[in-house]
């Protein structure tokens, strides 16, 4: 039978080549590692398919292991807007660790990003915030074009954000040398004096940009054409994360906390070195 689940929180270890290594799974949860568990002891033939962000599959008792692997991967598929791959087929891990990092690919060109949609979905051209700087200065999200950059939605109130800002801050330090790359975490629900003075306790050194928000109650942000749109619209949950190409597209999203932020380091690359042209 299938089984497939889309999991919001990533986190693995270093990859290996045995197929009963179940913490070697990229990106996958708790949920993902017990689901590999069973997919492990399920009857011939059978297949594990994963996708970048945490989403997962498996079928088990074909007739073949080409009809299991099909199966798992549009189980996976209808789960995920990234692309599903396979990881392991019968007893063997067939993963293939060489492409795994391009899979936000491929990123469009100049010309088709200019005529992408505006929202959050995967190819879609993010929404035009305006926002203030670091340092206080105003400023709209588009000026960022030519960087990769990492919108994270976020609040000092928010336990499940508080609990990841240690693995984000490494993430940001690794990349620090990456002039093509920026993070820019947006306080949602709190004013930013407020945020950032918890940033400060926790010693905290992330690019804090002020969303415009003022208190527990503000739930609209501001755009750069002067309109105001829901947070709930680019933010179900927080915290909530994108990763936007060098033209502003959204190449990968993610609703919830992020245990594996380390991982996504190769994906981050990639896009910094392939997208923007």
């Amino acid at each position: 039978m299938i089984l497939a689940v889309a999991a919001l929180i990533c986190g693995a270890p270093a990859l290996a080549a045995k197929p009963g290594d179940v913490e070697a799974v990229p990106h996958i949860d708790k949920h993902g590692r017990e689901g590999y568990r069973e997919f492990l002891s399920a009857g011939m033939h059978r297949a594990f398919a994963i996708a970048p962000g945490g989403a997962w599959a498996w079928k088990g008792d074909e007739t073949t292991a080409d009809a299991a692997l099909e199966a798992a991967t549009l189980a996976c598929q209808q789960a995920s807007e990234q692309p599903c791959v396979p990881y392991a087929v019968d007893n063997r891990v067939v993963f293939d660790s060489k492409t795994w990092p391009t899979l936000w690919g491929p990123y469009q060109s100049r010309a088709a990003a200019a005529k992408a949609y505006t929202g959050k979905e995967r190819g879609n051209r993010f929404y035009d915030l305006a926002i203030r700087s670091p340092a206080g200065k105003a400023m709209k999200l588009s000026d960022l074009r030519g960087k990769v950059v990492v919108v994270h939605f976020w609040g000092s109130w928010c336990t499940p954000c508080r609990h990841e800002m240690p693995e984000l801050q490494k993430l940001h330090q690794e990349l620090s040398a990456s002039s093509d790359l920026q993070f820019v975490l947006l306080q949602m629900r709190e004013d930013f004096a407020t945020a950032s003075k918890w940033a400060q306790q926790q010693r905290l050194a992330l690019p804090l940009y002020d969303s415009g928000v003022k208190d527990m109650s503000s739930d609209q942000l501001s755009l750069a054409n002067g309109k105001t749109i829901p947070d709930r619209t680019m933010a179900v949950a927080f915290p909530s994360t994108y990763v936007l190409d060098k033209h502003g597209i959204v190449v990968f999203s993610h609703v919830g906390p992020i245990s594996g932020w380390s991982q996504y380091l190769p994906f981050l690359r990639d896009v910094a070195a392939r997208s923007g042209k």
